[in-house]
């Protein structure tokens, strides 16, 4: 390797340089280092001196897109605020399809402190700075009003199924073919010679007429039932029960499950007091009775429900 001197006065004579490489690294490394720091700090100096806005420029222009994002922003709440009212509208409207009542504007509301911006100009930066606290605001109110708009869209689910399912056991149809004899309510029994409420309508038709389920449901009871004679109770669900008296044939069991227009018996007239063939005809409701002329609608014909029945 190749070796450096130097030559010394205090010694007069050429001393060696040890770890000379080593050493002239260190100082190339170093003189590169002042050089850099001088040549960066002219560069700053000379562009604060010559360009002394820059850094303001950039904010501005900075602070320019954010109003206009902001401005976007607001339009696009402006507009999902509109379609979420015309939700709640027709949200309104199934419900009174539905037998709901109908949302009032204090319910539809509750907890949203109402339209949260009334304008989309921005002077300075406070108004960007009530806009973006108002988004907060306004993240926390659209929640609310859609967690209510998906309860109410169960709530509306939930009493359409039910509707479903009541119109299917629903007394809805004469149960069987014939005349109307006595009325609902109070008269002059006819075998008892007092007055008395008649808790259902007489229906007269021969001995031996069919005599079908007015809804869906279950036989609750199948028996003898003192005056009522040979009587059948069919448990419609909702709290509905229809009660069929002076039957001549059971055509059912108790716990069979019946659909409307199913047959169930035969008309007669067993029992002490039935005067003459006839089908007493009860529909009950948590255990009051109603008149069952308002659960008949007389256009609709038994054979156009159960299609196995023949028309005659």
């Amino acid at each position: 390797m190749k070796k450096f001197y130097y030559f010394s006065k205090s010694k007069l004579k050429f001393v060696e340089i040890r770890e000379f490489y080593r050493k002239f690294v260190f100082l190339i490394l170093f003189c590169s280092l002042i050089i850099s720091f001088f040549i960066f700090g002219a560069y700053f100096i000379t562009k604060e001196f010559l360009n002394p806005d820059a850094e303001v420029r950039a904010l501005e222009a900075e602070n320019r897109e954010l109003k206009f994002h902001v401005k976007q922003f607001v339009s696009k709440y402006k507009e999902f605020e509109t379609q979420l009212d015309k939700l709640s509208e027709t949200n309104n409207t199934l419900r009174l399809s539905a037998n709901l009542d109908p949302l009032s504007e204090e319910e539809r509301n509750v907890g949203i402190g109402g339209r949260i911006f009334t304008r989309t100009s921005f002077s300075n930066s406070q108004d960007v700075g009530v806009i973006i606290n108002s988004l907060s605001k306004y993240i926390d109110d659209i929640d609310v009003k859609i967690s209510m708009e998906k309860n109410n869209y169960e709530e509306i689910e939930h009493k359409f199924e039910e509707n479903s399912k009541l119109y299917d056991v629903i007394p809805a149809i004469k149960p069987t073919d014939g005349r109307y004899g006595d009325k609902f309510g109070m008269r002059f029994h006819p075998i008892l010679k007092i007055r008395r409420m008649h808790h259902g309508i007489d229906i007269l038709v021969n001995t031996g007429t069919p005599v079908y389920a007015p809804g869906g449901g279950v036989v609750e009871s199948v028996g003898w039932k003192g005056g009522g004679g040979r009587t059948i109770v069919i448990n419609h669900g909702f709290g509905y029960k229809t009660i069929f008296n002076h039957l001549s044939e059971y055509k059912v069991k108790k716990g069979q499950k019946l659909q409307r227009g199913d047959l169930i018996a035969l008309s007669g007239k067993s029992g002490k007091l039935a005067t003459g063939p006839h089908l007493h005809y009860e529909v009950k409701h948590n255990g009051i009775s109603l008149n069952p002329r308002n659960f008949i609608f007389d256009d609709v014909k038994i054979f156009e429900v159960n299609p196995d029945i023949v028309q005659n």
